[in-house]
């Protein structure tokens, strides 16, 4: 289990500064991915890629791309390939990394020479924090904002995408209200309904969609990143 507390205040402080990524939204991914460490899965990772990978024929090309990367990364990384255990999708440790983004983007933050995302919680954090911002993490610049549409917004806007392909002042102009005032009028964002709410989601938005496609998940991790931040700053 990933222990947040004063001995990791340091530790994900300096894997936002390494990669430009607020620690909150760090914290957050890790806490809904596996509730820090506590839930990391009971499968075995082999059986979840390869039932998968073979039965399931929405999905089977990812999911077999999904069983070679793993196969590649237990003859690197000479793990026992029937061993290790995850999610019933076959996500891996406390992130909850696929074998693709596991062979591509987790990263050695402890120094020890070798990645363990299933019992190293240096290296989960790190690893968070590397995924983000090799997608493109703006650092410095806003997630999402509330927003009380209007039915013109509504028509134009809603097209069921999360990508930033509409200027802030366009979506104002149509009669958008956005919570709080936005930093830039120029900067792009996507209308984006989540059941009787809506939010703009802008680029980093679509960053942590990256993580899991779902704008519902981006959303869960953006209001705990607030949350988180807003409980941090109470305590200080």
């Amino acid at each position: 289990m990933l222990d947040l507390g004063c001995g990791w205040g340091g530790l994900v402080v300096y894997a936002a500064q390494r990669y430009g990524v607020p620690a909150q939204y760090i914290v957050a991914i890790i806490g809904v991915e596996t509730n820090y460490g506590r839930n990391m899965g009971r499968y075995r990772v082999i059986d979840a890629l390869a039932t998968l990978a073979f039965d399931y024929p929405p999905r089977a090309p990812f999911f077999r791309r999904e069983l070679e990367q793993y196969l590649l990364l237990a003859r690197e990384a000479h793990l026992d390939v029937f061993a290790l255990r995850g999610s019933y999708a076959g996500a891996i440790g406390i992130p909850q990394f696929m074998p693709t983004s596991l062979r591509r983007y987790a990263v050695d933050f402890n120094g020890d020479g070798r990645i363990d995302l299933t019992r190293s919680g240096t290296d989960a954090v790190g690893s968070v924090g590397n995924f983000l911002k090799e997608h493109g993490w703006q650092a410095g610049e806003a997630v999402l904002y509330r927003a009380k549409p209007s039915p013109e917004a509504l028509a134009r806007y809603v097209d069921g995408s999360v990508d930033p392909n509409h200027r802030l002042a366009d979506l104002v102009a149509a009669g958008l209200e956005l919570d709080p005032a936005p930093q830039s009028a120029d900067a792009l964002g996507a209308l984006i309904p989540l059941g009787a709410e809506y939010r703009v989601g802008l680029k980093n938005f679509w960053v942590i969609t990256r993580y899991n496609r779902s704008a519902f998940y981006a959303a869960a991790v953006s209001d705990l990143a607030d949350e988180l931040a807003r409980a941090q700053s109470a305590g200080k």
